[in-house]
C-alpha cells in the first residue's frame, strides 16, 4: 500500500436540501476542484485525484399537494391529487471513471439536483483497477460508505484474513476490488455480529441511529487492526503496514466519520467539520483551472 495516495471526500447533511452544485462544482475548493488541486494531500508529488469519482444523495418523496382549477385546467374548485412517489430509502449513486474535472454530465446533473444529504468522492487509487465498481460511494440498501486512505498490509496477508472473516452474504456483495469496499463489507458484517441486521426493512427506512453506526465503525477499525497485528513480526518490521482509515457512513439520517491512522507518530489524513444554520457561498479568489 502506498499510504500517501489520498482520495478526498465531502459531505453535506442539513434540514434543507441544497443543489449538488453548491457542494460539488461551484465553491472555490469544491470536490471537483480537489480532483485536480488538492492542497492537503499527504502526497503533494501527486496532486491529482483523477481515478474516477462518485456522488451519492438521498431524495425525499414529494408531499401531497393540492392543485387549484387554474393549475390543472379542471372545472372543479379544487382537486386533491396524490402525487407521492415512494423512491425508497436507498440513495441515488452516480459514479464514473472519467476525471471529475472532465465530466460535463456531472455539472449538468449537479446544477438541477437537490438533496438534504450528499456524499461526494474523488479517487486516487491505492488498490483496485480503474472501473465504476471501484468508485465510491458504496451502498447496501439505505447505508452508504466512503473511505479516504488505505488498509495497511493489504497485500501482505490482511486481505486474506479480512475476506475469510466476513459472512458469505457480505463476501458475495463485493463487486469491486478495492480495500475500501471490503472495509464496507466488514462494517456490515460487524453490524450483524452486534445483533443488528443491516437489511432490516424498518431500520432501512427509519435509520440505525448514530450510536449504533459509531459503535460498528469503531469495531470495524478494531478488527482491521487485529488483522494487521496478526501479520508475522518480520513482515510488520520490514514493510509499511500503516492504515489510514478516514471512513464515512450514513443511513440517510445520521452521518458518522472517522479520522484515524494506526501509527503513533504519523499524521492522519485531514478531515474537517463545520456546522451552522445557513448555507452561503463566500466570495473568494478565482479557482485554479483543471489540467489541460
Amino acid at each position: 500500500m502506498s499510504s500517501c495516495d489520498m482520495c478526498r471526500f465531502l459531505i453535506y447533511s442539513g434540514h434543507s436540501p441544497i443543489l449538488l452544485s453548491q457542494l460539488i462544482t461551484s465553491p472555490t475548493h469544491s470536490i471537483l476542484t480537489q480532483s485536480y488541486d488538492s492542497r492537503l494531500r499527504l502526497d503533494q508529488t501527486r496532486p491529482h485525484n483523477g481515478d474516477g469519482f462518485g456522488v451519492g444523495y438521498y431524495t425525499a418523496a414529494p408531499s401531497r399537494q393540492r392543485h387549484s382549477e387554474a393549475d390543472v385546467g379542471l372545472r372543479h374548485s379544487s382537486v386533491e391529487q396524490d402525487d407521492v412517489i415512494d423512491l425508497g430509502p436507498e440513495p441515488c449513486i452516480f459514479t464514473s471513471t472519467i476525471p471529475a474535472w472532465n465530466c460535463r454530465n456531472l455539472e449538468r446533473l449537479a446544477s438541477k439536483t437537490v438533496s438534504p444529504l450528499i456524499f461526494a468522492h474523488v479517487r486516487a487509487s491505492t488498490e483496485g483497477a480503474l472501473s465504476d465498481s471501484n468508485c465510491h460511494p458504496f451502498s447496501r440498501g439505505a447505508l452508504m460508505w466512503m473511505h479516504n486512505g488505505g488498509i495497511g498490509g493489504w497485500k501482505l496477508g490482511v486481505k486474506r484474513r479480512l475476506v475469510t472473516d466476513v459472512a458469505d452474504k457480505w463476501f458475495e456483495m463485493v463487486s469491486g476490488s478495492t480495500d475500501s469496499e471490503w472495509a464496507f463489507a466488514l462494517f456490515l458484517d460487524t453490524l450483524e455480529k452486534m445483533g443488528v441486521d443491516p437489511d432490516d426493512e424498518v431500520k432501512q427506512r427509519n435509520g440505525f441511529g448514530h450510536t449504533t453506526l459509531r459503535k460498528a465503525i469503531l469495531k470495524t477499525i478494531e478488527r482491521i487492526n487485529g488483522y494487521r497485528m496478526a501479520l508475522p513480526e518480520e513482515v510488520r518490521q520490514s514493510s509499511d503496514t500503516r492504515s489510514l482509515l478516514n471512513f464515512a457512513v450514513t443511513d440517510g439520517r445520521s452521518v458518522v466519520c472517522t479520522r484515524y491512522v494506526s501509527s503513533k507518530t504519523d499524521e492522519a489524513a485531514s478531515l474537517f467539520f463545520s456546522s451552522g444554520t445557513d448555507w452561503r457561498e463566500q466570495p473568494s479568489a478565482a479557482k485554479p483551472g483543471p489540467p489541460k
